[in-house]
């Protein structure tokens, strides 16, 4: 299990990704949800409350281990994202759980509006280091597999810090490997 913070601008261009032709739509909260547009239409309405807010956009991409994917039904996936908001401190806002199922790996993508149901903006503060131990507390808790080595780690998809410490990584690798 890996998780990504994203924070964007456009709920528009956010939701119209999730809600692709793979997309299985897991939960909304506070959100109407007969179409795609009627999801953006109430992120917008609830954002426009607080429009000093440059970032309202919570994205979320959870990924799910191929070994693990006997066992991701849409139920225990929802409860994993559901755990995982908690953990974060993401509640009292609107959301949607979408699943997709364009790839190898199970995953499923959280969409919440930053901007809470208090017009309080739910802060990200240090939500690299607080995601790093949530994903931990709920593979432990749950038994899910964690990665074996570094090898199957896809670089062109890491973004900084990651990206930096894999590059540093293989460039210590390569050396030691050459002597």
């Amino acid at each position: 299990m890996i998780a990504k913070n994203i924070k964007g601008k456009s709920f528009k261009g956010c939701v119209s990704y999730v809600m692709n032709d793979t997309a299985t739509l897991l939960e909304v909260e506070a959100v109407l949800a007969d179409n795609t547009k009627d999801i953006i239409r109430s992120f917008a309405m609830q954002r426009s409350g607080r429009k000093e807010i440059k970032q309202p956009v919570g994205h979320i991409p959870i990924s799910f281990s191929p070994e693990d994917k006997g066992r991701m039904t849409d139920e225990f996936m929802l409860q994993l994202a559901k755990e995982y908001m908690q953990e974060m401190g993401i509640q009292n806002t609107q959301y949607i759980i979408v699943r997709h199922d364009n790839t190898d790996n199970p995953h499923l993508h959280i969409v919440y509006n930053r901007i809470d149901n208090e017009l309080k903006l739910i802060s990200v503060n240090h939500d690299y280091k607080r995601n790093i131990k949530v994903c931990k507390k709920l593979k432990d808790k749950y038994n899910l597999t964690y990665g074996k080595g570094k090898e199957k780690v896809k670089r062109e998809k890491l973004d900084n810090p990651d990206k930096v410490k894999y590059y540093i990584h293989d460039v210590i690798k390569s050396v030691f490997t050459n002597l």
